[in-house]
């Protein structure tokens, strides 16, 4: 394990180096590399023959943050993937694999700088443009809760929430964010949003988007939408948990295929 300081934050990665091509691992909101193992969305954890970053975004799981709502919007999270790419891997190109907040973090790194990456899994592409705004609002009101009545009163009020058909059996995972800045991290994803659809079409990497069914917070549309964009773009949806863990082997022909290219 190594840790980064970088402006607020202290960024905690490890690097599984079995040499090979480099492979950067992101996580969603709320969570970290321990919980996304928990929920299946660990997509690197059978990868070999692999230079794999892995690291928890500042404020989540093992990373240290403070407060500040605009630390956690997307492209303040791409500063600091770029950072770790900039230390890990300089000079190379970087296959990225991540879920919602991930992949907007991944896609705001690459259209600042898309030489960076040789291509891209993106998982569960979140809300975006028209629908965030909903979303947005979802952020604000869990924010608001969690400071008038705290974590666990919110995690009891939404323990009865529908559950996509692909996530059932998996455990109840508590956010692995502190209560005193989760407020600041819902807030600083309610102001976020995937980049201008122009930019994204001129990104022109291989890419697999895996995503599932009925799930509001990561709508079918998007991913509809961004595999129209990218020139370079297929789909994979899941409708069971089956279908699920396959994913990983998705992400192992997505990096061999950017080796061979």
């Amino acid at each position: 394990m190594s840790t980064f300081d970088v402006p607020g934050a202290v960024i905690e990665a490890d690097l599984s180096d079995e040499g090979g091509h480099p492979v950067v691992q992101l996580h969603g909101l709320t969570s970290s590399r321990y919980r996304d193992r928990l929920l299946d969305l660990d997509l690197g954890r059978g990868l070999s023959g692999t230079r794999l970053l892995r690291y928890d975004a500042r404020g989540h799981g093992h990373s240290a943050g403070r407060a500040v709502a605009s630390d956690y919007t997307w492209p303040a999270l791409a500063d600091d993937l770029l950072y770790l790419l900039d230390h890990y891997f300089p000079g190379e190109r970087v296959h990225g694999v991540g879920p919602s907040m991930g992949t907007g973090t991944l896609l705001h790194a690459a259209v600042r700088d898309p030489e960076r990456f040789s291509g891209f899994t993106l998982l569960l592409p979140p809300t975006a443009w028209e629908t965030r705004v909903a979303q947005a609002g979802e952020y604000e009101k869990a924010a608001r809760f969690i400071e008038a009545h705290g974590l666990g009163a919110w995690v009891r009020a939404n323990a009865d929430s529908p559950r996509p058909p692909a996530t059932v059996g998996h455990p109840e995972a508590w956010p692995e964010v502190p209560e005193r800045i989760l407020p600041a991290v819902f807030r600083g994803a309610a102001v976020s949003d995937l980049p201008d659809p122009a930019r994204i079409a001129m990104l022109g990497v291989p890419t697999t988007i895996l995503t599932w069914v009925d799930d509001p917070a990561h709508p079918l549309s998007t991913a509809e939408t961004l595999v129209e964009l990218l020139p370079r773009a297929t789909l994979v949806v899941a409708r069971t948990g089956d279908d699920v863990t396959t994913w990983p082997r998705f992400l192992a022909h997505d990096v061999a295929r950017g080796v061979d290219s």
